[in-house]
């Protein structure tokens, strides 16, 4: 299905006015104008997701319709505006196509988007933070499991002596893992790799939080969102490509 112009989202005339079909680099410089963020991966990605669909050459190459870059466009700044999930935003973008009205939700504050885990649709704790007693009574563990899991640094306590709320779910997943013999000694692996991915996110997002546009420095927090749902995405494939090719 080609994609019409989504004017109804925000549109602002990011698109170019040539009507020619655009190489993504072309794409590219345009959308820059206005997300000086973006990067060629960003649009790949926003493809195979579904939100745009070039035309492609005999040879393969991407050709992008002015309407392309206006819904990409449109894409970027609900993600900019509005934090929306990209499942949310391909919602309101096909029901513009039909000529249905949107209402789109006010503009959330960055900090919704770092608590709780990676899933935007996931009904996420109102807490931030929350005690020791409340750790262990939602993982239902006792104190020497959490002492030994601390002693690895796979849960690590603010000098306040509160958790993030993140704990809880790291905590019950070290507990399910347990249950199959693996320890907290052979976690320190995982966590030193989460790590390293931690670092590459924020080698991406550092740029962006010290842009003079506040709307550029806001939507760090969800470029840094998309980044980790991504390597999580990744790190499931390798690992499971991985399994496939030890079983027999």
């Amino acid at each position: 299905m080609r994609h019409t112009p989504t004017g109804g989202a925000g549109s602002s005339g990011t698109a170019s006015s040539d009507r020619k079909p655009m190489s993504i680099g072309t794409v590219l410089n345009v959308l820059r104008e206005e997300f000086p963020e973006v990067t060629i991966s960003k649009i790949r990605f926003l493809e195979a997701e579904g939100l745009v669909e070039p035309q492609r050459t005999p040879s393969g190459y991407r050709k992008f319709t002015a309407a392309d870059v206006e819904r990409l466009a449109s894409v970027l700044r609900m993600q900019r505006d509005h934090y929306l999930p990209l499942k949310v935003i391909k919602e309101h973008l096909d029901a513009l196509e039909r000529g249905e009205q949107v209402q789109l939700p006010a503009p959330a504050a960055p900090r919704d988007l770092v608590e709780g885990v990676f899933d935007p649709d996931e009904e996420r704790p109102t807490a931030a933070r929350i005690g020791r007693a409340e750790l262990l009574a939602a993982t239902e563990v006792d104190e020497a499991a959490l002492a030994d899991w601390e002693s690895y640094g796979l849960i690590v306590p603010h000098e306040d002596g509160g958790y993030d709320i993140e704990a809880v779910t790291v905590a019950k997943l070290v507990a399910d893992l347990g249950r199959f013999g693996l320890e907290p000694r052979h976690l320190r692996a995982v966590k030193a790799a989460a790590e390293r991915e931690a670092g590459l996110v924020e080698q991406v997002v550092a740029p962006l939080r010290r842009h003079r546009n506040p709307q550029t420095r806001a939507h760090a927090e969800a470029t840094a969102r998309e980044l980790a749902t991504l390597s999580a995405r990744l790190h499931a494939a390798l690992l499971q490509s991985a399994l496939r090719i030890r079983l027999p």
